[in-house]
């Protein structure tokens, strides 16, 4: 049965039809292979989107939806431009900066796509090509599912029960983001001088600096205070995405004045659209994964795991493999919802951490993103540039090996990855 699932799956899902869609598909051929009641689709559907930490995700899509209508994306540019815009690959680094900076407030690597590449190109193209600042533009986005708030580690979060915390996901992200940027901030310096781009920006200064920091104070206050109250335990996720949504409203409207009421109905129906299909998978997956759990499938894969290795090491390096793969043909959201009720019960019973697991899974998926043939991030950045999939990808593969390099030694190190959330009580 679990065999006919997953060739009914991709099966479905290489005609075409959206990938929520597939699902459903292949839940009814399960039911129909094993004889189970149809009255189970739709009671244990709405079981798995009755679910109060799911509201995290249509509020904390809402905030920065608003926060990029808010025109907070030009004062995070202005302030990273006064930092670093006279260095050596100057734009470069505002985009990365830039790229850091939204990722504090959306938390979503599409959305954060479009923003900086609808923002910033027209100015990066001048001066490095339209290749080269398109590519920048993709993996600054990926910062977004990295940095606190993740809408990528919500999902995983959920999918993996009690033993994964919202917060310790989140914290667990904090070190090799920061360690990303600065790694991406290299390779365009190292790229810059190796091209010889032109200087850009204006000289440093500490008046312009002080200023634009007096301006994005505000923005910077918004994940200080959400995130903070988070981790601190002050209220739960859910209620934090419920308050960086009135927190968007009220700067939109009160601070930068650019958030206008004609702009409310768009933004909420971005939010439900991309909700909604979100909700639909994780209905549709239930199914499935009940099915496959009934069909001892995770049992199943243990054994066969455990008959190839009995090292948790080999274990990460056999999923990050699968992940790989997985990240250049499936959408993240539907790996996540399909993969972690099977492989996350297998790490804990090889004793890997359930946060270093979590994080090495999301980032792999992340890193997916970015890779073609199905890198949504990379449609995005292509629709908007107007470059070939082909083109952008020739310039985006450094980028790649250095996120994939990173994983790698999260890794192998996981103290990088569960320090933070060790310090914070996670």
């Amino acid at each position: 049965m679990s065999l006919l699932i997953i060739l009914v799956f991709f099966g479905v899902g290489l005609l075409a039809m959206p990938l929520s869609l597939s699902l459903g598909v292949a839940a009814v051929a399960g039911l129909t292979a094993s004889n189970v009641d149809y009255n189970l689709l739709p009671s244990r559907m709405m079981s798995a989107v009755n679910a109060f930490p799911l509201m995290t995700i249509p509020f904390f899509i809402l905030a920065g939806e608003l926060m990029l209508k808010a025109g907070m994306m030009e004062r995070l540019i202005d302030l990273a431009n006064t930092l670093v815009g006279r260095l050596r690959g100057g734009l470069g680094h505002v985009t990365v900066l830039a790229g850091m900076g939204l990722s504090t407030v959306s938390g979503a690597a599409v959305a954060d796509a479009s923003a900086l590449s609808s923002t910033l190109l027209p100015s990066l193209s001048r001066h490095y090509g339209m290749g080269f600042s398109a590519a920048l533009c993709a993996a600054a986005a990926n910062l977004g599912p990295i940095i606190p708030p993740s809408g990528a580690m919500i999902v995983y979060a959920f999918m993996a029960g009690p033993s994964v915390s919202v917060g310790g996901l989140f914290m667990a992200g904090v070190v090799p983001g920061v360690i990303l940027v600065i790694g991406m901030m290299a390779m365009c310096s190292f790229i810059a001088w190796r091209r010889n781009f032109p200087l850009t920006g204006e000289p440093f200064a500490i008046t312009a600096v002080v200023r634009e920091l007096k301006r994005s104070l505000i923005i910077f206050l918004m994940p200080v205070i959400v995130i903070g109250g988070i981790v601190g335990g002050a209220f739960t996720a859910t209620e934090g995405s419920a308050i960086a949504v009135v927190y968007a409203l009220l700067i939109g409207l009160f601070v930068t004045r650019k958030l206008r009421l004609s702009d409310l109905p768009e933004a909420i129906i971005r939010a439900a659209i991309t909700s909604a299909v979100v909700g639909a998978m994780i209905a549709f997956a239930s199914v499935v994964t009940y099915m496959l759990t009934i069909d001892m499938l995770p049992q199943k894969l243990l054994v066969l795991i455990q008959s190839l290795t009995s090292n948790p090491t080999t274990y990460l390096l056999l999923v990050a493999l699968v992940l790989v793969v997985v990240g250049m043909f499936l959408e993240s959201n539907a790996a996540y919802i399909m993969l972690v009720p099977l492989l996350h019960p297998i790490a804990i019973k090889f004793g890997i951490d359930p946060l270093h697991f979590g994080f090495l899974f999301v980032f792999n998926l992340v890193i997916g993103m970015l890779t073609p043939p199905v890198g949504v991030v990379l449609f995005v950045t292509c629709g908007v540039a107007k470059i070939s999939l082909g083109e952008l990808s020739r310039h985006v593969w450094p980028f790649i090996a250095l996120m994939y390099g990173l994983l790698i030694v999260c890794l192998f190190v996981p103290q990088l990855v569960l320090t933070l959330p060790r310090l914070m009580g996670y």
